[in-house]
């Protein structure tokens, strides 16, 4: 049954307005759709769009969206944007429905006990190592494929760590084909238009086989071997339930993909966006400096120093509220109900976005200006809205791995080099599945303490 809400406050609801025959609002979502979503809030709390034949709801009070993400039963995981990465990466658990969500994540939440998480986070600390050592004084790098780089090699290698190469899987470009995909099927949901032969469908196609066939290949090693390597898929084989089973091979690679594209995708996208932000304010970077040097002392970071940089962590908590990765979600309505006083009919697609939320005005003063100093005194944002990692019962199982991951990246890299982005170069995001930039440069400068 719908659950049943009261609403303390009036909460206003709209139709956007320049919706397109037959096409509705995907033009304009697919031209321009970060300012189109973030636009939306100046119609109404509860905003009705169309996506060629689809309607859907897009949820822009954060009273409403709190509702949205813990009444799991009323709005369960569904809609086009979740019906379509199901489609690319299976029913893991970023992705299943209710029904499944209960039994995966309590197999899955040992692996991410936080009595886990330093070491992993040594993991983390060599693989940055790595990925940096290569560079050299005045090198102009690719920001983000550095940075997918990076974060492909640091989730690959606490995923399968008894392979030898871990952090050189070729998962990077797989990844990244889907997402393109998935986002494009999201954003022109036209029924048939994902079985055309086109350019984009056959590379979507193969990227798949291809992270399958790596995926079926290590499982299959490690089931052979039998042994725990104390890393993520170890954890997945030995994954048991309340009743004493454990996952299959195709529910092993759901979650592998899963973890894969949340690993690599939000940690990429976050650091590359602060490399910009930091550039862009240079009197946050020198402070940022000073507290890497007064507490690293030339060493590489690690994860009990983590306490000790609170710079960094509301450096990474600023750049994910101006640049959240998963920039918009949906959910669908299990049954006829309401939401703010409006009614909903069974089956309605319910869109939310944290970067619609983040950029209200009303919650964050000055919301486009980087200040990571607001989280002095926002450091418990009221629920609903700040939701980089969501809320409630499907909050983002991996939060303090990803986090953990953008703050030893941050601090690894910042306290040994300064990232300045090529000038005269505006750094756009790309139409994605997540909030990631385009490709732009860097100039690399050594810092001499």
């Amino acid at each position: 049954m719908p659950t049943q809400y009261r609403p303390t406050a009036r909460y206003t609801s709209a139709t956007a307005p320049g919706a397109l025959p037959l096409l509705g609002h995907a033009p304009a979502l697919l031209r321009n759709p970060h300012d189109f979503v973030a636009g939306l809030a100046a119609h109404g709390d509860l905003v009705r769009i169309r996506l060629g034949p689809l309607d859907a709801y897009v949820v822009c009070h954060p009273d409403l969206v709190r509702r949205l993400l813990t009444e799991d039963r009323t709005y369960d995981k569904g809609g086009i944007v979740v019906e379509k990465a199901r489609e690319a990466f299976g029913n893991g658990l970023a992705t299943c429905p209710a029904a499944d969500h209960r039994r995966q994540r309590r197999m899955l939440q040992p692996a991410f006990h936080r009595d886990r998480l330093p070491g992993y986070a040594a993991l983390m600390a060599e693989e940055i190592s790595g990925a940096t050592a290569g560079w050299r004084d005045g090198d102009v790098i690719d920001v983000p494929a550095a940075m997918y780089r990076l974060s492909t090699a640091v989730t690959a290698r606490c995923l399968f760590a008894a392979h030898e190469r871990a952090g050189s899987l070729p998962v990077h470009a797989a990844m990244d084909q889907v997402a393109r995909g998935v986002a494009r099927r999201m954003m022109l949901p036209l029924p048939g238009a994902d079985r055309i032969p086109t350019p984009g469908n056959r590379r979507f196609a193969r990227a798949r086989r291809d992270l399958r066939e790596i995926t079926d290949r290590l499982i299959g090693d490690y089931r052979a071997a039998g042994t725990d390597h104390h890393d993520l898929l170890s954890m997945l084989l030995g994954a048991r339930d309340e009743e004493g089973r454990g996952l299959s091979d195709d529910e092993v690679h759901d979650q592998v993909v899963t973890f894969l594209l949340a690993g690599m995708e939000t940690t990429a996208a976050t650091l590359s966006w602060a490399w910009t932000l930091l550039a862009a304010n240079p009197a946050v970077r020198e402070r940022l400096h000073t507290e890497l040097d007064t507490v690293l002392d030339g060493r590489p970071a690690r994860h009990q120093d983590l306490p000790a940089l609170p710079l960094t962590a509301r450096i990474v908590s600023e750049t994910l509220r101006l640049h959240p990765p998963a920039w918009i979600l949906s959910r669908t309505t299990t049954a006829a109900t309401e939401l703010g006083g409006h009614p909903l009919p069974a089956g309605a697609t319910v869109l939310y976005s944290p970067y619609l939320l983040h950029r209200r005005a009303d919650l964050f003063p000055c919301p486009d200006r980087f200040d990571p100093d607001r989280w002095l005194t926002t450091a418990r944002p009221a629920p609903g809205t700040y939701a980089p990692f969501g809320l409630g019962a499907r909050r983002c199982i991996g939060e303090a791995f990803g986090s953990t991951e953008a703050a030893l990246a941050l601090a690894g890299i910042a306290a040994h080099w300064t990232v300045t982005p090529t000038p005269g170069r505006p750094v756009r995001p790309q139409r994605s599945a997540s909030l990631s930039p385009r490709p732009f440069t860097a100039t690399l400068a050594r810092r001499i303490r």
